[in-house]
């Protein structure tokens, strides 16, 4: 469930400053131990999923007004955010949710094909037919959400299918480091998600499930390659080679 707060931050074009309402997606409050642990999964799922735009600047006391909770914790959570290169962190207690550039672009989509392939290729061997029937069932709720335009379910699903594969390797340490590339393209991808239908033409996940029942390495990290090319690089570069947000917006 989604809370829609009135919480006015202020945003940054990089010509005016304007208004917009926060919409901080909610999780479950359950399983975390401390208010600080809540409030950095919150905004770290806030981030990954694009519920906040590419440079917008909010305000520590703002994020706090939002959740109904003292800056403290809201200021230990930007902090970790900001080592996973999530946010930037500008003067007078305000945050940023870092430009996409071509540059910065080309080097994230590179290291998570790197590490996504990497992933997948080791985790391979764990992969039981249990979990491809697990990870069959995300990919067909990801077609419901597609149908649906819930493209925020949609976000999360693909997270979890990925997640779910990732996972099957017992000994993985790669977890992080992808997640951490998540929140980089978070933002940015949420805006690209209703045009990647123009290069997502072959699904890609019924081929990574088609790989893993064939128990093929090197199709599998093929399949997670052309995932990534048409689920988003192919349209983020369309975005940000022409006039800055023209194939986003026209």
């Amino acid at each position: 469930m989604t809370l829609r707060y009135g919480c006015v931050n202020r945003h940054r074009a990089g010509r005016s400053e304007g208004t917009l309402m926060l919409d901080l997606p909610d999780i479950p409050r359950e399983g975390f131990v401390t208010a600080q642990e809540y409030v950095y999964a919150r905004l770290r799922h806030a981030v990954m999923i694009g519920a906040v735009q590419p440079e917008t600047t909010l305000t520590i006391r703002g994020l706090a007004d939002c959740m109904g909770i003292s800056p403290t914790p809201i200021r230990e959570a930007l902090r970790r955010l900001g080592s996973e290169r999530a946010i930037e962190m500008l003067g007078n207690r305000r945050i940023s949710i870092p430009e996409m550039t071509p540059e910065r672009f080309a080097e994230i989509v590179s290291l998570r094909r790197a590490l996504e392939g990497h992933a997948a290729r080791r985790a391979l061997p764990y992969v039981s037919d249990r979990l491809i029937e697990e990870l069959a069932g995300i990919d067909g709720r990801m077609d419901a959400h597609v149908r649906s335009g819930d493209m925020e379910a949609l976000t999360t699903s693909n997270h979890a299918f990925h997640r779910l594969l990732y996972t099957a390797n017992p000994h993985q340490r790669v977890l992080p480091a992808i997640e951490s590339v998540w929140l980089q393209l978070g933002p940015f991808q949420r805006q690209l998600i209703r045009e990647v239908g123009r290069f997502y033409l072959v699904d890609r996940h019924k081929e990574i499930l088609d790989a893993l029942r064939a128990r093929c390495a090197a199709t599998l990290v093929e399949a997670i390659e052309n995932d990534i090319r048409d689920g988003i690089e192919r349209a983020g570069e369309a975005a940000l080679s022409g006039p800055r947000g023209a194939a986003i917006s026209g």
